[in-house]
Formats: C-alpha cells, structure tokens, sequence
C-alpha cells in the first residue's frame, strides 16, 4: 500500500502559504506530508527559508496529516535541542510526527564557525547524535562526550511513543549504514537500477520499517513552461555529493549552476505537462520497493498543482483511483491519468497514524545524509 505525501520546500516558498498548501493537500486527497530543514535555499532565485519547527506546529495543529522534516544535528542544531523538538511534537500529535536525521550541509551548518568536518567525521557524529537523541527520547539523563559534548540532559516532556528517527541516504553506502540505527528510510528520485541498489543495501543490513521516496517533479500546462520551471528552481540542485554537500553559499551554487542547460535538470526532476506520463515515471520509481512516496513540485506555485495532482495523480498512486471507462483518454494536463495498478492506502484510514505506521516521510534534498 503506497502513502503518497506532499513535499513542503521552505526554501522555495514562503511559510504561510506552504501551510495553506498543505491544508489544500489534505481536503485534495494527498496522505501525508513532509518538509525541509534548511537555513538557507541553495539560490538566490529560491529566496525563501523557514524555520521548519515553526511552521510544522502550525501545520500539525491545522491538519490531520501525519508530518516530519529531514534535520542535521551536530552542528547548527545541538542534539539536546532536536530531541526536544521532536518529543514535543510527537507528544501534541501522537502518531503523527517523525524526523530524519542526516549529516548536514554547509550551507546550512557553516554558520556556526565552526570547521566543516570530512563526510566520515560527520557520519560518525551523526551516529552519536542518534544515540543521545534515542536515549533522551526514553527519558534517561545523558552525559556524552565525543564529537557532540552532554552534559546532564534530559527532556522532561515526553510522548508516550517515540518519533520514528528515519536514515536519509542517497547513496548505497549511506544506506547500509543507516540500516544500523533507522527506523525506516527515505531517498530521492534517482534512476531505477540506483535506486534498487539503494534499497537492496538497506534491507540487506537488516534495515527494518518503511521505505519513503521522495520525488522531484515539474509540471505545467505545456512542456516548455515545465522545463522553464525546473531549469529555473532546481539547476542548482543536480550536483551529486561532495558538491551538494560541501558549497557554502546560495551565491556559490549559483555560480556553480550558471551555465547548466535546461535539458540537464531532467536528470534530477521529472518534466512533463501529460499528468498520465508523470503518473507512470513515478509509478515505476515506487514499484522498486517504497511504502510512501512525496511529491515535490519544484515550482512555487502550489496551488493548481496540488488541486490536480490531488485529482488525478494521488488515487493512481495510492491505488484508490476508479477503473478507467473503455476507450479514455489520457495524457495531457488536463486529461486524467490512467490507473496503474499500484495497490494503496486509504489516507482516511484512522489506523494508518498509529505509530507503528508512522513511517519516513529526506541527502541533496534528502540533503542531510
């Protein structure tokens, strides 16, 4: 069964209206909900950063979709504070709230003054925050010192049920290692045979819970507009790790991206005005294995997006779409999108917020891995 979530970019779209958005995705259909966690946009052409803890109150408060973010502490973020956070929430919304924890960027992170470590020393401290955020999270009074120093902590508020703490990886490597501590996994759009290795890795390390998926995507009503959209939002954000990684600046991915042609967006986004041809690339994307899957629409307009993706896209995915008339047709924007025979949850289903189900909701975008 396939939960089928929207993506909330902050770096893309101001607060407020990402949170009318999300509103409008569950009245659309849509499952479920996650966002980003950043400090700064990877361009100046994005403009936009929220803090996330903010608005994920609001949006909790204000829907009944189960939400998470994909955050970085060690760094920017002290893992005191993230299990403070995440506790709070999963404690006001039970069932409903988990986080992904990965080893950061610097464009978020250098902020500190602090020296960018190399990705192992990240990676292991990474693992120590895990460990201190999981002990918080079952009410102990943690003491650390490593590459992250506790000293005497404790949350004193405390949901019944811990939030799930997802791995985001996207690379195999980054996955099998996650399969150690995570309680689900979620990876971005990248081609098939990747991506099974992705998860090959994951569930062969013992990796338990769900899979998530999250995709890039831009739509229009014609072809150019989409392409214009995604070469216009998301250049800056094809560059595969230690690119991603290690810039510091939106100024210097732009530099990076200045001469990036259109036509090489569509290796990280898919393009397309035909709603059906969307429906099929992400339905063969999902059919490697993921429980959840999260569209983001790399636009900054929201508003038609979720209405017709909501319509047309979302029952296909989730497998709740009615049997197609003989003879229908498909394929442009405003035509509906084919049934793809992916079985799928009923977003509506009391028992899918139950913790056991609360599962991945995001490295580059899941950027943090």
């Amino acid at each position: 069964m396939t939960l089928v979530g929207l993506h909330a970019s902050h770096e893309q779209v101001h607060p407020t209206a990402l949170l009318r958005a999300v509103q409008q995705a569950q009245a659309a259909g849509f499952g479920a909900a996650m966002c980003s966690d950043h400090l700064a946009p990877w361009s100046e052409r994005q403009g936009q950063s929220g803090f996330a803890w903010s608005w994920l109150g609001a949006a909790l408060a204000t829907t009944d979709l189960p939400m998470g973010c994909v955050n970085a502490p060690g760094q920017r973020y002290h893992p005191v504070i993230v299990a403070q956070a995440s506790a709070t929430l999963a404690a006001m919304f039970p069932g409903r709230f988990w986080v992904a924890l990965g080893s950061g960027e610097n464009a978020n992170e250098h902020i500190t003054g602090d020296p960018w470590p190399p990705k192992a020393e990240r990676d292991a401290r990474l693992r120590e925050c895990v460990d201190i955020i999981r002990a918080l999270h079952a009410g102990e009074t943690v003491t650390h010192r490593g590459l992250v120093t506790v000293d005497e902590a404790r949350v004193w508020t405390l949901p019944d049920t811990p939030p799930k703490l997802i791995g985001p990886a996207v690379t195999s490597a980054t996955a099998r290692a996650h399969a150690d501590w995570a309680d689900g996994l979620i990876t971005t759009n990248q081609p098939v045979e990747k991506l099974r290795e992705i998860v090959a890795e994951y569930r062969g390390a013992g990796g338990r819970g769900d899979l998530a998926l999250q995709v890039h995507l831009s739509w229009a009503h014609t072809e150019e507009q989409a392409l214009a959209i995604a070469h216009d939002q998301w250049r800056t954000n094809i560059y595969d790790p230690p690119v991603c990684w290690d810039l510091a600046t939106p100024q210097h991915f732009d530099v990076v991206a200045a001469d990036v042609p259109a036509e090489q967006v569509r290796g990280t986004v898919l393009v397309s005005a035909d709603v059906s041809r969307l429906v099929d690339q992400i339905g063969e994307l999902v059919d490697v294995g993921f429980d959840q899957v999260y569209l983001h629409h790399v636009g900054q307009e929201l508003e038609e997006f979720v209405d017709v993706f909501g319509e047309r896209v979302v029952p296909q995915l989730a497998g709740t779409a009615a049997p197609s008339a003989p003879g229908a047709s498909s394929g442009t924007a405003a035509s509906a999108a084919p049934a793809t025979g992916h079985a799928g949850a009923d977003p509506h289903d009391p028992h899918l917020y139950a913790p056991e189900h609360q599962q991945p909701g995001p490295e580059a975008e899941v950027g943090h891995a």
